[in-house]
Order: structure tokens, then sequence, then C-alpha cells
């Protein structure tokens, strides 16, 4: 099985770069990013960027904090084309699970993100309101769970077993920090990762001997002895 990779960026220039490389399946935004990209108007800065990215899959996420609110929001996102994805937190800023607002768009074909997870009880409660005609992605946040030092493997374990028997229902490893956690998905055989473009750029160099590296390291030192003119 392929662990797809997906960029995590909302920058218009550099989803452009990246929408051209074909390593590279889909996009996943969130309000902070589009913040980050200097996105002043969510819709119309969205609206840019599938101008250009008009068939890989990318996620939008609702920023509304009640469900009310969220429904509104994801009925709009999800108009925005064919290939967009909504995304919903798993709970919003009160701790409040968004249930009621994962089944309904769910049950109505709408392709859902459903992010900020962490344990393998959220998963859990997100598959039981999932339509599983639907496709859906569940997004779990593994660079944060290292940030803690807990190991995201086990939840991501679980989470794949339980979902691997309906292929609209994929896992996201989330928040990646660094290339060898693409190994790893692979490895768990998660369906999908995304990763920021200064992960991506490592990709290049995926597979190189330790040779290799040992001699680009030293080389390196010199390199930089030189230029600072160093004498003992």
């Amino acid at each position: 099985m392929k662990t797809k990779i997906f960029c995590d960026i909302a920058d218009y220039k550099t989803i452009k770069f990246f929408n051209n490389k074909k390593f590279v399946d889909g996009f996943t935004t969130n309000p902070s990013l589009m913040r980050l990209a200097g996105a002043k108007n969510y819709k119309n800065y969205s609206q840019k960027i599938l101008k250009i990215c008009k068939k890989k899959p990318i996620s939008f996420e609702v920023f509304a904090d009640n469900s009310k609110d969220m429904l509104k929001q994801a009925y709009e996102i999800n108009s925005w084309g064919k290939n967009v994805y909504v995304k919903i937190p798993v709970v919003n800023s009160k701790g409040f699970f968004t249930g009621s607002v994962i089944k309904e768009l769910s049950n109505r074909g709408i392709k859902l993100n459903i992010t900020a997870v962490y344990t393998f009880e959220q998963t859990k409660k997100i598959y039981k309101k999932l339509n599983k005609k639907t496709k859906s992605i569940i997004s779990i946040f593994a660079g944060r769970m290292a940030d803690k030092g807990k190991d995201p493997l086990p939840i991501f374990k679980k989470s794949i077993s339980l979902t691997k028997k309906n292929k609209n229902i994929e896992i996201l490893w989330a928040s990646t920090r660094e290339i060898y956690n693409y190994t790893q998905a692979k490895q768990i055989k998660c369906n999908i990762i995304t990763m920021p473009p200064k992960v991506i750029n490592k990709i290049d160099g995926f597979g190189k001997s330790f040779n290799s590296m040992t001699l680009d390291t030293v080389r390196g030192f010199l390199a930089d002895s030189k230029k600072s003119r160093f004498s003992l």
C-alpha cells in the first residue's frame, strides 16, 4: 500500500510549486497556516488556491466554534470544489465533541478531514459518526505527541486497524517533524502523511548512504573553517 504524501501549507506560491510535483498527492491547510500566508479574506484566498489546485485533494478548515456556525461554514467550503475536504476539529474550544456536525455532514456526502486528534478514543468516536460511504480523513497529530514525550505509534496502529476495512476512511499522520516520519508512516501502513515544505524537500536525499553522509558532513566542516579563516 502506498502512503500518500500531502503538503501542509497555505502559501499560494508554495502550493503552486508543489502542485506540479507528481509525488505530492494533495494539500492540507488550517486557519493558522492561512494567517501565516497573509490571507485577509478566507474565501477569496482559498478560491485563489483552488484556481491552481484543481484536482488534488485539499483541506480547508472551519473556524467557527459552535455547531450551527460550523455547519454553515462547512456547507460553504464544500461548495468551492469537488476536490475540497472540509476540515472539522474533533472538539470545539470548550472541549465539546463535534460529533453531531461530523454525522450530519458525512451523511450528506461531504468529504471531511477530522483534525486535532490525539487519542484512539477520539478516533473511535469519530469513526462511529462517519458515514462509511463518504470519503473521510482522520488526522492524528503525531509530531505534537512526540514533542511532549509521547509515542504516537500505538495510537496510529489501533486507529489504522479500526479503519482499514473501509477504503473511504483514511488515517493521516499530521504535524510531521522529520523525514523519518515518512518511513514510520509507511511501515505502519498509514494512508496519508502531510508534511511541511521543509520536510518534503528532504525527500531528494532519502535513502542516501551513510558513507556519503559522512563525506558531506566533513566537507561542510572543512568549507566553513576555510570561510572563517581559522588558524592555530
